[in-house]
């Protein structure tokens, strides 16, 4: 293959093997259809991969085989050069409808594409198999075998590999519903290896997912780092007169401010979701995951929530301000309305959500008599980290849902013990004085300095998220009740 060529793979096997599932995760494009019945794809496809508008390489879906056995025979009868086996099998059976899927498969492959063989290794190989792994060592091309087999599905495979081993250039177990980022690398870095002409070009298609998931990780710390910055910088202002119902009131006023912080949340996971092209399914959150729960919830405080060590270091960081802020909220965030003059009008607002935030209020006097509340900006760095680690988690999830699975109904489960907290739970001081100064930056509004601060912030999340994407180790899992 030329170094400049867009390099090309038909994606073949039986029908309801797994062969949209596998086009679809190798893509990252949802929009392939994966079905349960045999036969629903019944032409070719192309999905091309494109990282910054140019195309790096195409994944072709194709029809399962219809006729192996015949189609075998024929070729085993074909007593011409080898080069033009498929050319004059075309010539022979296009116009014959016994054959359709069978010429419709081998279409791509006869203009030079490589073949990815897909077979679910949950069965036996049957005689069926054995002939379709013929016809397509027969045609010459360079061929990988994946055997899509899920962790406890392994009865067959040293069968399947003992066969596959007579006919193809590389085998690989390739779980199309569990295949994650470092799994499509090595992946391509397998197919590398199948023809030694297409070394180069597969070098230059695996750069360019590297570098393109290297961006998407720098993009993602930049939905952080804004959604942090806006919920900081959030405030609700409402006026008040002595004619006021304080307790509506209160309780409007609170129940605004939390859900505009929830929207602020919801928008920036919606965009770390589109980043990683999930763009027509969604996906469900397992009920063992603490982002199943509300934002301002006890439980969600108490998984996420910074241990009593960690906010002693963050107070010695601080000098005791962060220590003052949750004796506050462990009281209950109250509210005081201030008169003009900076005298107490009344008092007893308490927050929702557990009072895990301590929240400024301002008031300030009206001309035509009564005062102007002000609500936020936020004061309470134990509740950033919280929406640090659902950032984080919800991250986690989106990169680990591949694009071809589609068992909606499973719910992960997870024995007694198995929860975990979130990732900030794993800082070290050096993290925590990184975020510390960025959060200290933003609530002084010092902009300068902020923007120094969150260019620390965001290689340091940056890190993280690459560590993450290489790592199975689960995060913000609550214990099954």
């Amino acid at each position: 293959m030329e170094s400049n060529m867009i390099p090309e793979f038909a994606i073949v096997g039986h029908p309801n093997e797994g062969k949209s599932a596998v086009v679809s995760t190798l893509s990252e494009d949802d929009s392939v259809r994966v079905s349960s019945y045999p036969g629903e794809t019944v032409e070719c496809q192309t999905f091309p991969v494109v990282i910054d508008g140019q195309e790096i390489i195409r994944f072709i879906d194709t029809p399962g085989f219809q006729n192996p056995r015949k189609t075998l025979a024929w070729m085993k009868n074909y007593q011409e050069a080898d080069d033009g086996i498929l050319h004059s099998y075309f010539e022979t059976h296009a116009e014959k409808p016994d054959f359709r899927d069978d010429v419709i498969l081998l279409e791509p492959i006869n203009r030079g594409a490589g073949i990815i063989y897909v077979v679910d290794g949950s069965r036996p190989v049957r005689k069926m198999d054995l002939a379709e792994m013929e016809i397509l060592r027969l045609t010459g091309r360079p061929r990988m075998a994946i055997i899509n087999c899920k962790e406890d599905e392994t009865v067959y495979l040293e069968e399947w590999k003992r066969e596959f081993r007579k006919s193809f250039n590389a085998i690989r177990i390739f779980n199309a519903n569990k295949a994650v980022y470092a799994e499509r690398i090595k992946l391509l870095k397998n197919l590398k290896g199948i023809d030694q002409d297409w070394g180069e070009v597969i070098d230059t298609v695996i750069s360019a997912f590297e570098k393109d998931w290297k961006q998407r990780n720098s993009q993602t710390a930049e939905i952080i780092c804004d959604l942090l910055e806006e919920c900081l910088e959030y405030s609700i202002t409402k006026d008040y007169t002595k004619k006021s119902n304080e307790k509506k009131l209160k309780h409007g006023m609170e129940k605004e401010y939390n859900r505009g912080i929830e929207k602020i949340e919801k928008r920036a996971h919606q965009k770390i979701r589109k980043l990683f092209k999930h763009n027509i399914f969604n996906f469900p959150l397992p009920a063992c995951s603490i982002l199943s729960c509300d934002l301002f919830s006890k439980r969600t405080s108490q998984v996420l929530g910074l241990t009593q060590k960690q906010l002693v270091t963050l107070a010695a960081m601080t000098g005791g301000t962060v220590g003052a802020a949750l004796d506050l909220a462990a009281a209950g965030l109250t509210f005081g309305i201030l008169t003009a003059a900076g005298g107490l009008l009344c008092a007893g607002w308490t927050a929702l959500g557990g009072g895990k935030r301590l929240i400024r209020a301002k008031v300030m006097g009206l001309n035509l008599g009564g005062y102007q509340i002000q609500i936020g900006p936020m004061d309470n760095i134990p509740f950033i980290y919280i929406l640090v680690d659902r950032a984080l988690i919800f991250y986690s999830y989106i990169i680990n849902w591949t694009h071809g699975r589609r068992d909606y109904s499973s719910v992960e489960s997870f024995t007694k013990g198995a929860a975990k907290a979130g990732f900030t739970a794993e800082w070290d001081n050096k993290k925590r004085g990184d975020f510390q100064r960025f959060y200290s930056s933003v609530c002084s509004n010092d902009s300068l300095k902020k923007d120094s601060d969150r260019n620390l912030l965001k290689e340091m999340l940056c890190e993280i998220l690459q560590n993450i994407s290489q790592s199975d180790k689960k995060h913000g899992l609550i214990e099954n009740s």
